[in-house]
């Protein structure tokens, strides 16, 4: 068999033909993934002397079958194969026989599944606020959404047909549409969600009416975090009060904890309904505020079926101005990435400009593989993790500014949007500092941080690190409930992040941890020796049964994370047990939550805005190109407090630890507090967050 198997793949090859090993027979062929894999030339070396096959065989039941003969060609066709060697015997031979004579209807009946229409409409909660359907749409890639605050038009019903079935004929296979549950029309009838049923397009539709599960399941890190932090805060304003002192509402703005006055909230819920009664729509959504009317007006653009004809065409290549605009990711993967892409693409073809996605970071530049990307290109990119345009943790000045500039001339190139982690601040600088020497580097630059360690000086959150911050919290849980029924244990837990303590202290207030470790702040023997007496005593007399510590993997170079977990386990003898927990890049994420998707599309957003802004102002009558070596046109996008902020890169240079990656000051800290606090720890100071805002100050148009 290896003799025939060998002679199979050279002769393919010696005759052009690109050749795949089926491992384990027919079963292979069913199950696919990685039981089919290309065979090269040196894959069939050294296996003439051996006996049985080097591919494996097995007998398979499931071929027997239609259902798994359908499988297994599906298979095949996804990866080309056409035709096939089997090597076998009378069973073998009569299963290929039977495969072939069935192939052409096999393939008929993929066709037809792979065209079936299908359409699913959920209705959501929230009364009559439309703010959960829209977020879920801009999150999901909704093709419709029914909110109260934005009625359909009269003839709403042949304008939804429509549009589901242009989406169709440009190759969406899917369409979802988000309902309200205080949805109607314009003149104030409802709209359920068994009324959108599309029975004159003949799609399979599927309703469903989420109710109450919304409600369930497990809280987020955010969530969990927004308590801890909101919680404390009340606290401390009920001790600020004086009998003189309005109520107030504990809030969020951006990442500023704010107290607004009770009665301001409930005048402006009850003028909200007031417009809704008087179908004054318009005044409605401006009273939701700037971030629910940004996310209706981000929404409304980007679910188009294509770009304005007068703008751009549906493939990017024709466009209104002339000009190009490139998007790169650079630094390790993180979630939110991808949404960011498909936004900056599809609003910067709205705005009229051709956008080239530079694949692989500077590798992609410099090898040419950049490629225009169009609206149908990024479709369903939202909810994608990792970095589908590729990635490396490369700076810039690796490669030589003088062969990136030559590249930027090359492409014509007139902004560029980085989307990545240190490296993509870092090169960023590096072309902003490079202006003096390579013009091609005069032009709009925008970063936007994504990472999962949230060590990107200028912003407070980076794209990927709530997704990350859910994932280590969910693992913090399991291996909790592992302990169940186990009394007395302690686990030790290593987080990523470089030299940033963000995911290690952020972790431990979502996952109730006692202790912290960090490289920002010194790690004595002295704080490891308080922490061990500190949970025997939680233990033995707070009747504790559990204990966790969490530690950032630079956080001390000699205290590492087998040195915490054997000081405890033998300072613990006779209280408790431990074990210890090194998390890996499982915290990368999989699929990255809401808020990476919308916080991303939202950033994107702004850095078109931006570029759309600058690139007329910097364009040079003469030659018609852009040019500008201004600060303010090499600038990082991050939120700093309660705004969106660009700051440009050199201005941040001055507050960066280059050498640990971190910036000097990062606004976590201070509520490292308040986890040791939680925590029992009597010895710590927390200091109040809040600031007092009126509503109509809260009414930011960066609120998340």
């Amino acid at each position: 068999m290896n003799a025939a198997v060998r002679a199979v793949v050279r002769m393919g090859y010696y005759l052009g033909c690109k050749v795949f090993y089926i491992k384990e027979g027919y079963q292979g062929m069913v199950d696919g993934g990685e039981n089919i894999v290309e065979a090269t030339w040196a894959s069939s070396s050294g296996i003439l002397q051996f006996g049985g096959t080097a591919i494996g065989s097995a007998r398979c039941k499931d071929f027997r079958e239609r259902a798994g003969r359908l499988k297994a060609a599906e298979n095949l066709i996804n990866l080309g194969i056409s035709n096939l060697v089997v090597i076998g015997g009378d069973g073998s031979l009569t299963g290929a026989n039977l495969f072939r004579k069935e192939w052409t209807d096999l393939l008929e009946e993929l066709v037809k599944t792979r065209i079936h229409q299908r359409a699913f409409v959920l209705e959501v909660m929230g009364r009559h606020c439309g703010y959960l359907a829209l977020v879920g749409a801009l999150a999901t890639e909704a093709d419709w959404v029914f909110i109260p605050e934005w009625p359909p038009k009269e003839g709403w019903e042949d304008t939804l047909c429509k549009k589901l079935s242009a989406e169709r004929s440009l190759g969406q296979r899917l369409n979802i549409i988000l309902v309200a549950e205080g949805a109607i029309d314009m003149k104030g009838n409802p709209i359920t969600a068994d009324m959108i049923i599309t029975k004159n397009l003949n799609y399979d539709t599927r309703v469903t009416v989420l109710g109450h599960v919304q409600r369930g399941g497990k809280p987020t890190a955010f969530d969990r975090i927004l308590g801890a932090r909101m919680g404390a805060e009340a606290v401390l304003a009920l001790m600020d009060a004086t009998p003189t002192t309005p109520a107030c509402v504990v809030s969020l703005n951006g990442n500023q904890t704010v107290r607004v006055p009770l009665m301001e909230c409930v005048q402006r819920t009850q003028a909200v309904q007031k417009a809704m009664n008087e179908k004054n729509f318009e005044e409605a959504v401006r009273l939701r505020g700037k971030s629910f009317e940004n996310n209706l007006l981000t929404y409304r653009k980007l679910s188009k079926l294509r770009p304005p004809k007068e703008q751009c065409d549906i493939e990017g290549q024709h466009c209104a101005t002339g000009k190009r605009l490139a998007v790169m990711n650079i630094g390790a993967p993180a979630c939110g990435a991808n949404a960011a892409v498909r936004s900056f693409v599809r609003l910067a073809l709205t705005h009229g400009y051709t956008v080239l996605g530079i694949h692989d970071s500077f590798d992609g530049l410099i090898y040419s593989n950049v490629k225009p990307l169009g609206w149908t290109d990024v479709h369903s990119w939202s909810a994608r993790g990792g970095c589908l345009l590729g990635t490396k943790k490369v700076v810039a000045s690796k490669y030589g500014m003088d062969r990136i500039a030559k590249k930027l001339k090359e492409h014509d190139i007139s902004g560029l949007l980085i989307i990545g982690g240190f490296e993509a601040y870092h090169s960023a600088l590096q072309m902003a500092e490079a202006r003096k020497d390579f013009e091609e580097f005069c032009i709009p630059i925008c970063v936007i941080p994504c990472t999962i360690s949230n060590n990107v000086p200028g912003t407070d959150f980076s794209l990927g690190a709530d997704t990350a911050l859910n994932e280590i919290a969910d693992i913090c849980d399991r291996i909790k409930q592992s302990a169940t029924g186990t009394k007395r244990r302690v686990f030790i837990v290593e987080t990523m992040g470089g030299y940033c303590g963000y995911l290690a202290t952020m972790s431990g207030l979502a996952g109730g941890a006692d202790a912290a470790y960090i490289f920002e702040e010194e790690m004595t023997i002295t704080n490891l020796r308080d922490d061990v007496f500190h949970l025997k005593d939680k233990i033995v007399n707070a009747g504790v049964q559990r204990g966790l510590i969490l530690r950032n993997e630079n956080a001390n170079q000699n205290y590492s994370t087998d040195f915490v977990h054997n000081l405890f386990s033998e300072e613990g003898k006779g209280v408790f047990t431990c074990r210890k927990n090194v998390l890996g890049h499982m915290q990368q994420g999989g699929v990255p939550t809401p808020f990476d998707r919308n916080y991303g599309t939202k950033m994107a957003a702004k850095a078109v805005e931006y570029m759309a802004t600058l690139i007329p102002e910097s364009t040079d009558k003469a030659t018609g190109k852009v040019r500008t070596s201004e600060p303010y046109t090499a600038t990082l996008l991050g939120m700093q407090k309660r705004h969106l902020t660009f700051t440009p890169v050199q201005e941040l240079k001055a507050v960066t630890d280059f050498d640990k990656r971190i910036p000097h000051d990062q606004w976590w800290l201070k509520l490292r507090p308040l986890l040791r606090i939680l925590a029992k720890h009597r010895e710590q100071a927390y200091i109040t967050e809040g600031v007092l805002a009126g509503v109509d100050e809260v009414e930011d148009e960066d609120n998340a």
